[in-house]
């Protein structure tokens, strides 16, 4: 009981700047790393929505108890506890208590996770259980995490990444066994990250298949299915994500959501509106208003 009514003191240390509470709903971002992004949100009752992220999602709750739909179970996350979200995963959100709730969250592209585990993993690392109680990771999330205002140096991202990766390998489910094929998994992981690179230099607009065809020397379908399998989503979700993202960086910086459907790529603002739900669970509107707040 003591444990569940209580932050970790190392928590409160560090974090103690942040916990300020408060009725109204309010999304901080952090400045934008290269392949990671950094949240903190507060808000009372049912919040987000059904959506999935193409990212792995991990947060750490501060205040109040955090309450969440995934793989099927109702699952509750208390004060110094670690949420880990698998990357495509069908998940909501909201505060488990009328006294609300605060808590971070951490984006990571699988990319990262790959590079920081070596060729010797063969699949992403799948962590069943989505509540851990982890003293390790849960040092490199507070590291990460704890002042959202200033940027992350690269030492910090890295060893972040590294610390997290880790982690991740050691509390998931399955076999990541070396391929016996090393060369072709070689091959394989090379037009998968020619295939990345082009849909996010070209997330702008309508990309083609027969363009990642001739990028990567595989057809369609053998590369969909090697995507996902290094990344998580499908090559589509990954264009759609990257662009919501971009869309999301205009969004606090108060542009027009019209404008940030066309210049985006989407057909219009309700094009635009349908996908950001999915993805981050609440409108465009709603995530301007709530971080303007």
């Amino acid at each position: 009981m003591h444990k569940n009514n209580q932050i970790n003191e190392s928590i409160k240390l560090r974090l103690e700047r942040s916990c300020k509470s408060s009725a109204s709903a309010q999304i901080i971002s952090s400045p934008p790393v290269s392949g990671l992004s950094r949240i903190q949100a507060r808000f009372v009752g049912d919040f987000f929505e059904p959506h999935r992220h193409d990212t792995y999602a991990l947060g750490l709750t501060m205040q109040g108890i955090q309450a969440f739909g995934y793989r099927g179970d109702r699952r509750y996350s208390q004060p110094g506890q670690i949420i880990v979200l698998h990357p495509d995963e069908l998940h909501d959100g909201g505060s488990g208590t009328d006294d609300g709730l605060l808590y971070r969250m951490l984006y990571l592209e699988p990319s990262l996770i790959r590079e920081a585990l070596g060729e010797k993993f063969v699949s992403l690392p799948f962590v069943e259980t989505p509540v851990l109680d982890d003293p390790e990771l849960q040092t490199a999330m507070i590291t990460a995490l704890g002042e959202l205002e200033c940027n992350l140096s690269d030492l910090a991202r890295d060893d972040t990444i590294s610390q997290i990766s880790h982690c991740l390998v050691r509390h998931a489910k399955g076999s990541h066994a070396k391929s016996s094929k090393p060369s072709v998994r070689k091959t394989h992981s090379s037009a998968v990250d020619r295939a990345k690179d082009f849909l996010y230099e070209n997330a702008c607009r309508n990309v083609h298949s027969e363009e990642l065809e001739q990028i990567t020397g595989m057809d369609r379908f053998t590369l969909s299915r090697h995507f996902r399998k290094a990344f998580g989503t499908s090559p589509h979700r990954f264009l759609i994500m990257r662009r919501l993202e971009f869309a999301r960086s205009m969004i606090e910086e108060k542009h027009p959501l019209a404008d940030i459907a066309f210049t985006v790529g989407f057909a219009d603002q309700s094009h635009l509106n349908r996908h950001f739900k999915k993805a981050y669970g609440i409108s465009p509107g709603q995530w301007a208003s709530y971080c303007n707040s």
